[in-house]
């Protein structure tokens, strides 16, 4: 369908892609990653016609229907379902062709308003909002009443509604929470056409796409399967590269250790299974990013209080309740994620804890040691435009009369990658991604011990994101955290509150859970039992002797791995194998390597699953 020959980009003196040939067949999902500034949204522009090659060709199918999300939307007395109804220009055709049609064209434009599925157009469009969202009595809000996020919810409303053979999606989930996220998932996975589609969520890419186009130091290159299948190729590439070799060890020690000091304090909860379950596969994809520009720790005060900060019986919101009933007292190590629909009071929530707004009634206490670190996308708006990365920092230092050098100021930016110019260039010259990891470089230089964090990924590329997941492990303190990255939900937050019908209260799921519970009529593979021909297998005593059997049976197999594993690793461990980097018993060995802990995943998994249904039993 979409065909790249030798294609070379250009914007400015900047070349983006060099010399790129693959192909992108019919039906194909495919996720375009690279760091921000790379060109991935050029590239887009390239294939709508807007920008012409420097170099070589691109083709696409004769007529091919694109549809694509426009940034911009007018603030106009359009009705929002209008706005988004006109995302099928063919039914507009008819429905304006209608209004001065004579008797015989009317006939005709019916039979064709059938034909494309008009009559259906309207329930389709409001399922669409729906699923971005928008309540049912906002359908016919004029387009001036929503705010730009919500605008931008529009249009891609509006795309999604336009018939398409290729759809074009560039961050489209920037302006979404979790919710809409999950609703936007399942309608992609269920989507017929050719999808190219920007995205820096990993569990997002994972859920939507079979093949990653990787754009990176002006090479772009194809890969089949989704996102993780791409860090385990990357990964292997990078164990050939003998510069990179100790470091990578290093990467996988630490993972090793984390995974370690979790899993000999993990309970039996659902969440906790399912958070070691993605540190151990966090262990095996770290090598992919061994070269990361990020590296940055966020250190928790010296001085902690125990409880943090806790709320008895409080009522919570502006000048009317939101939230009520609030019982909520943080340790330091308490790791909270937050879940609900937009507008359930999460923000609320935060801003409560942060002493933004005061408590309708109830009681607060906060911990004599209480230091609070703050992000939001508002934070972004509070910097100075005028002043530089280091500039920030000095300020800082000025407020708690501890003005630190600028060597140690510039070595804390490079870990957030400001270095050299870029240290003391003006924020004014930023992108939105520059500025939130400056935002959180400056919570992070504050050593707060609560993290109070909604929505920290807008903006930020896969390798920050990544270096920030890393770096809220190890964190010490108490953390609650609003997001739309499963990924970064998955791997640092220990416990659920689900924010719903005016109050928050545990959650005892997981996020898939949560997936099942947003979208009802899908259900997990493990929800669904096979029954039993023999009344005799139903027996618990039977079921459990089977199920202890198979548990000895996987222990003994995951012991054989493991030590077949550290076989292999010790191998690739002598630094001679690396010699003849075209060696056959090179190749071997890391192949081997990768699918001994592919194995090894899914074995621990039906070990843990096994163990909890043993123990219910």
């Amino acid at each position: 369908m979409l065909s790249f020959k030798n294609t070379s980009l250009r914007r400015g003196i900047k070349l983006l892609v060099s010399d790129a040939t693959f192909t992108i067949h019919r039906g194909n999902k495919v996720g375009l990653v690279g760091a921000n500034g790379s060109g991935k949204s050029s590239l887009l522009q390239l294939v709508l016609g807007e920008l012409e090659t420097e170099g070589g060709s691109i083709d696409l199918a004769a007529n091919t229907r694109i549809a694509h999300m426009d940034q911009e939307v007018p603030t106009t007395d359009e009705p929002a379902i209008n706005f988004v109804l006109a995302g099928d220009s063919a039914y507009v055709d008819v429905i304006n062709s209608l209004e001065s049609a004579d008797d015989h064209e009317i006939a005709e434009l019916h039979e064709r308003l059938d034909t494309i599925d008009g009559y259906t157009a309207r329930s389709r469009a409001a399922t669409l909002m729906s699923g971005l969202g928008f309540q049912e009595n906002e359908h016919e809000n004029p387009l001036a009443a929503f705010s730009g996020g919500w605008r931008i919810r529009l249009s891609l409303a509006r795309t999604l509604m336009t018939p398409a053979d290729l759809l074009l999606l560039d961050e489209p989930t920037n302006h979404l929470d979790l919710d809409a996220i999950i609703w936007l998932t399942d309608w992609i996975r269920h989507f017929q056409g050719t999808l190219l589609l920007i995205s820096h969520d990993r569990e997002f890419l994972d859920s939507s796409v079979d093949h990653i186009a990787n754009l990176q130091h002006g090479t772009l290159e194809l890969f089949r399967g989704n996102y993780s299948a791409f860090e385990r190729v990357l990964a292997e590439r990078l164990a050939l590269q003998q510069a990179s070799y100790e470091k990578q060890q290093r990467e996988i020690t630490h993972m090793q250790d984390f995974v370690r000091r979790f899993r000999a304090k993990a309970t039996k909860a659902r969440q906790a299974q399912s958070r070691l379950k993605a540190l151990e596969r966090m262990e095996v994809i770290a090598p992919a990013h061994v070269d990361s520009p990020f590296t940055f720790e966020i250190t928790a005060s010296d001085k902690i209080s125990a409880p943090l900060v806790s709320m008895q019986d409080a009522e919570l919101g502006y000048e009317t309740t939101v939230l009520s009933n609030i019982n909520l007292s943080l340790l330091p190590g308490d790791r909270y994620g937050l879940l609900g629909a937009n507008g359930a009071g999460k923000s609320t929530l935060i801003k409560t804890l942060k002493g933004e707004l005061p408590l309708l009634s109830g009681q607060r206490t906060d911990g004599a040691n209480l230091k609070i670190g703050y992000f939001s996308q508002h934070q972004l708006d509070e910097l100075d435009l005028q002043a530089s990365a280091v500039n920030h920092i000095e300020t800082l230092g000025r407020q708690i009369n501890d003005i630190p050098t600028e060597q140690s100021i510039r070595s804390f930016l490079g870990g957030f990658n400001f270095h050299g110019d870029k240290a003391l260039a003006p924020v004014s010259t930023f992108s939105g991604g520059e500025k939130a990891r400056l935002a959180l470089a400056l919570i992070t230089w504050r050593k707060p011990n609560l993290l109070l964090m909604d929505e920290p990924t807008n903006h930020l590329d896969l390798e920050m994101r990544q270096a920030l997941t890393v770096a809220l492990q190890s964190f010490a303190g108490a953390l609650i955290l609003v997001s739309h990255d499963q990924h970064l939900m998955t791997n640092t937050v220990d416990q659920f509150l689900l924010v719903d019908q005016g109050t928050a209260k545990p959650f005892a799921g997981d996020l898939e859970d949560y997936r099942a519970r947003v979208l009802p009529s899908i259900r997990k593979p493990t929800e669904t039992k096979p029954v039993s021909e023999n009344p005799s297998a139903s027996r618990p005593g039977k079921q459990a002797r089977k199920m202890r059997t198979r548990l000895k049976t996987i222990s003994t197999r995951i012991e054989r791995l493991e030590r077949k594993l550290s076989e292999t690793e010790t191998k690739l461990n002598d630094p001679e194998i690396y010699e003849d980097r075209d060696s056959p018993d090179l190749q071997i060995l890391i192949r081997d390597q990768v699918s001994l802990k592919e194995e090894l995943t899914q074995l621990e998994e039906e070990w843990l699953n096994l163990d909890i249904q043993l123990e219910s039993t």
